[in-house]
This record gives structure tokens, C-alpha cells and sequence, in this order.
């Protein structure tokens, strides 16, 4: 199938593969292979002759093999279809297109005008809700959490895409919050910490920084939260800190180790109403122009992407600037030892 695509596909596509694994239990070693991912992507943007190369390439190879194509919904910016075998999936067929937009804001200059980050939490559950982020034409960075069934997917697709990707890093929170399965938990040892942060970034690929989540025990303690800093400065890993708790201690530790590190200011839908999620984008429009910058954290449920996709085209002529957190994040001078 890779040698079929990258005839294909010619010299400048990019062709990458990644196992779909099953969602993996605590405590039970690895997680099941269920599918193999094969994502091509194509530069220049959406060419339908390439497509149809493509596509016929692949076929050829199913055919010799008696798998039988099946359509997935896509999105404007790629192309997905299975090949099943006896009712099986074994192949996931990803034809990229990157966006444009995201890769001109992520390489451009720092202006004038307000910046404004939204980052879209919780990812990794589910593949529809990603679809419907991913079809967004702005720069909007993808926070994905780990080792669940389609986050190493959606991971790649967002880079793909041209999306930032970051960790949803699970953190023990207070009170009726249901626990992680893996989470970081006060007591952990900075070794063990580095090894959950590398367990979980080996399900998350190319996820260039972390947010927590929840976390409204954990980020308010300083020892936990040294650890962590220590993990992500060795790894050249950027920290937005969500603001689970007023407590928190995180972005403090961050710049004490060194770390590019950043707030959020607004949680988009705490009420998930249009109107209510509509008046906090406004709100953090307000904060991006009076400070000249902002970050906003919403999760992907069908209202917020509804409303963020309306929202955002007013934003930009309003002046303001999107773009990914980590154009946000100050690096910290080194601390003094």
C-alpha cells in the first residue's frame, strides 16, 4: 500500500503510516492492533487527478488482496476511505490537503494587533467531533488526550492538517471529578512523572506542548509540579496552564524551570448554549485588546464548533490576530540556582 501511494502520489507528497490500536485497558500491557493508518499528503492543496491516481493505485493493491473499498466522510481539506476485509478494517486511507492559513500564522511575524489562541480540549474519544474541528480553514491549536482509541489519529491528522497538536496532560483533580485511568498524581516521583509524560506523548504524536486536564489537586502542588516542568523542559515541550483551580502553582513552576508557559484567560463553554459560548468569545476578543493577547479553552461539542466557526471570520475583521498557543508562550529567562 506505501509503495502503491507514493508512486502515485509523486516526489512532494508525504507519505507516513501509523497503527490504530484499540483502547487500552490499565495494567494490561499493550493495546490491540485493529487497523493500519496510511496519510498522504499533498502540498500543492486538493488535486483531483493526483486523487484519482491515487485511489486507483490503491485499489489495485486491495484488489490483489480481495479487500473491498468503503467511503468515509472527509472534510475540505482531505480525502478518507477504509479497505475491509470479511467486515474488517484493515486499512484507513487519509488523503491530506493542509490548510493554508495555519502554516502562513504559525511561520508569520508577530504584528500589531491583538493575538488570540483558542485551543479545543477533550480530543480523542471520538473521530466526529475531530472531523468538524478539522474542517475549520484557521489556525486553532488541538489538544489531544492520550492513549484512547483514535488519539494517535487525530493527532496525526491535525499536524497533517497544519494544526498545532498538544498533550491533554490528565491530572488528579479535587472532589466529584471522575480519575483518569493514568493521571499525575501528587507523591510522584520526578522519574515517574518523566515516564507517564513519555507513555502518554507516545499516543499523541507530534504534540509540540501540554495543557492539563482537570487537575484542580495536582497543579496545586509544587513538588508535582516541579516534576513535570523538569520532564517538559528536557523534552523542549511548551505548557499552557488550563486553570483548573485558583490554587494552581503550574505556570509558576513552568517559569521557574525554564519553561514557555502561558495562561488561559476564558473557558469558551462552561454553559453550552450559542449564546452563552458567543458572549465568552466576545469576552476574550476584550481581553486579546486590552492586554494584546488571550487564550480560550473549549472542548469539541457540536454547539462550540458551531458557534467558533461562525465567530471566528468576525474576529479577523475585527483585527485580531489567531494563532496557535505557542505563539503565546514567553520563554522565561533561566532561573538562578
Amino acid at each position: 500500500m506505501l509503495a502503491a501511494a507514493r508512486e502515485a502520489a509523486g516526489e512532494r507528497a508525504e507519505i507516513g503510516f501509523r497503527g490504530q490500536y484499540g483502547v487500552r485497558e490499565p495494567d494490561s500491557g499493550a493495546a490491540p492492533l485493529e487497523a493500519d493508518h496510511i496519510f498522504i499528503t499533498l502540498p500543492g492543496g486538493r488535486e483531483d487527478a493526483t486523487v484519482s491516481a491515487i485511489e486507483r493505485a490503491l485499489d489495485r493493491v486491495s484488489q490483489a488482496h480481495h479487500l473491498s473499498r468503503q467511503m468515509l466522510p472527509g472534510t475540505p481539506g482531505q480525502v478518507r476511505f477504509d479497505y475491509v476485509f470479511n467486515g474488517r478494517t484493515t486499512h484507513t486511507i487519509h488523503i491530506v490537503f493542509p490548510i493554508r492559513v495555519a502554516a502562513e500564522k504559525k511561520n508569520g511575524k508577530r504584528g500589531a494587533n491583538p493575538r488570540l489562541a483558542i485551543i479545543i480540549d477533550d480530543l480523542g474519544r471520538e473521530h466526529g467531533p475531530a472531523e468538524a474541528l478539522l474542517a475549520l480553514q484557521y489556525p486553532v491549536t488541538v489538544a489531544v488526550l492520550p492513549n484512547l482509541q483514535y488519539s494517535a489519529e487525530i493527532a496525526e491528522e491535525a499536524h497533517r492538517r497544519g494544526f498545532q497538536v498538544m498533550l491533554h496532560l490528565p491530572v488528579e483533580s479535587e472532589g466529584e471529578e471522575r480519575p483518569e485511568p493514568h493521571e499525575l498524581r501528587p507523591g510522584m516521583s520526578r522519574q515517574d512523572v518523566a515516564s507517564l509524560l513519555d507513555n502518554m506523548l507516545e499516543s499523541v504524536p507530534h504534540a509540540a506542548g501540554v495543557n492539563n486536564h482537570q487537575g484542580s489537586k495536582g497543579t496545586a502542588d509544587p513538588a508535582l509540579m516541579s516534576n513535570l516542568m523538569a520532564a517538559l523542559a528536557a523534552r523542549k515541550l511548551f505548557f499552557i496552564d488550563s486553570r483548573t483551580t485558583a490554587s494552581t502553582v503550574a505556570y509558576q513552576a513552568a517559569v521557574g524551570a525554564g519553561v514557555p508557559a502561558a495562561s488561559r484567560n476564558v473557558f469558551l463553554d462552561d454553559v453550552e448554549t450559542a449564546d452563552a459560548i458567543r458572549e465568552q468569545i466576545e469576552l476574550a476578543a476584550r481581553e486579546a485588546k486590552k492586554n494584546g493577547s488571550a487564550i480560550a479553552i473549549g472542548h469539541p461539542h457540536e454547539v462550540t464548533l458551531q458557534v467558533v466557526t461562525e465567530e471566528l471570520p468576525k474576529l479577523q475583521a475585527e483585527g485580531i490576530r489567531l494563532v496557535f498557543a505557542s505563539d503565546l508562550t514567553e520563554k522565561p529567562a533561566r532561573a538562578k540556582r
